[in-house]
């Protein structure tokens, strides 16, 4: 498919409009009942009136409670499809993604280890010891996988579902250990959980994901030269060690970031950049921007089926990402081999 800037603009406004559609039906469902009629009716009365606006229970329920956790929702799965578009293409393997590499879990262990010092009292602690596990991760995965000859894509894929292994054992055993009780109502949230989430995280995270994604996107060309080959990358001057790096750290920050706020969900970065390539193809000049919009709407959706499916119980949202991503993984696994 051939990428112009035309194309971009309107993909990624047909794929805002949808996510915008999504997240006005998803605000109308819940156990409340505020029907999108009534939603509807409010903003019109409200803008013309105030005092004809939502009632003070259904402001609260939708601006407190449902818009932020709309919001959050869909910047943690923009920021997990994007990095998931990085690491498939900067490992050449299908399979790679923040999950399946063990970098949301050893992001939740710098989370967990941070509320457990102390540390995550201060304003960013909680965000940056999430990135350091996730750095951490990195370094370990590529470490172990690492050979004379450099990485083989299938020592990378388990070594790094070695070390989320081990980072679980680690969650797991921090977990038990531990008398502070925040750790033992953490075990829902390590599943995915955005019912506590907040303006306050909202305002901390969506600048450092914009930023990461803006840095990401710069490198969308190298990217596509990468991917055919680091050797053709190399001729046509393209410092491929140096891209390498520096993308992994920033889609490790914006996982580290994300699952700080939101606990560890799977399969988003394996789902979504997928499903975009066999749409709209390889270029990452469209494939970037057009994963991470879509998984906006992802994770809403999965988020908004957790929340009403079993109401007024609530399931982690991990566990219904999970549902699609088991059997989407299998699927790619035995196509590529």
């Amino acid at each position: 498919m051939v990428v112009n800037l035309r194309k971009v603009v309107l993909i990624c406004l047909a794929l805002s409009i949808g996510f915008i559609l999504i997240a006005m039906l998803s605000i109308s469902l819940g156990t409340a009942d505020i029907g999108l009629t009534k939603i509807m009716k409010g903003i019109i009365e409200g803008t013309a009136d105030p005092a004809l606006g939502w009632k003070d229970t259904d402001k609260v329920i939708i601006l407190q409670i449902r818009l932020p956790r709309i919001i959050l929702a869909a910047i943690v799965g923009f920021s997990l499809s994007v990095a998931g578009v990085v690491f498939q293409a900067l490992f050449r393997n299908p399979l790679a993604d923040p999950y399946i590499l063990g970098i949301s879990s050893g992001s939740a262990v710098g989370a967990i280890l941070a509320i457990i010092t102390g540390a995550g009292l201060s304003f960013l602690s909680i965000p940056a010891a999430s990135f350091c596990g996730a750095l951490l991760t990195i370094i370990l995965v590529l470490g172990i996988a690492r050979t004379g000859y450099g990485f083989h894509t299938n020592t990378l894929l388990l070594a790094g579902v070695i070390v989320g292994f081990f980072f679980s054992a680690v969650i797991m055993f921090l977990v038990s250990i531990t008398r502070d009780e925040r750790i033992h109502s953490i075990i829902f949230w390590l599943m995915g959980d955005f019912s506590l989430s907040k303006y306050s995280e909202i305002l901390i995270v969506a600048p450092l994901v914009i930023i990461g994604f803006c840095i990401i996107y710069l490198y969308a060309h190298p990217l596509n030269l990468i991917v055919v080959g680091e050797e053709t990358a190399l001729q046509l001057g393209i410092e491929v060690e140096k891209v390498k790096r520096l993308l992994l750290i920033v889609a490790s920050l914006m996982t580290g970031v994300v699952v700080s706020v939101s606990g560890v969900i799977g399969f988003v970065g394996l789902i979504v950049p997928h499903m975009m390539r066999m749409v709209f193809g390889s270029d990452h000049r469209l494939l970037l921007p057009a994963s991470g919009l879509f998984g906006l709407s992802f994770l809403v959706i999965a988020d908004t089926i957790a929340r009403t499916v079993l109401a007024p119980v609530e399931l982690p949202v991990g566990v219904i990402t999970a549902i699609f991503g088991a059997p989407f993984f299998i699927y790619l696994l035995r196509r590529k081999r």
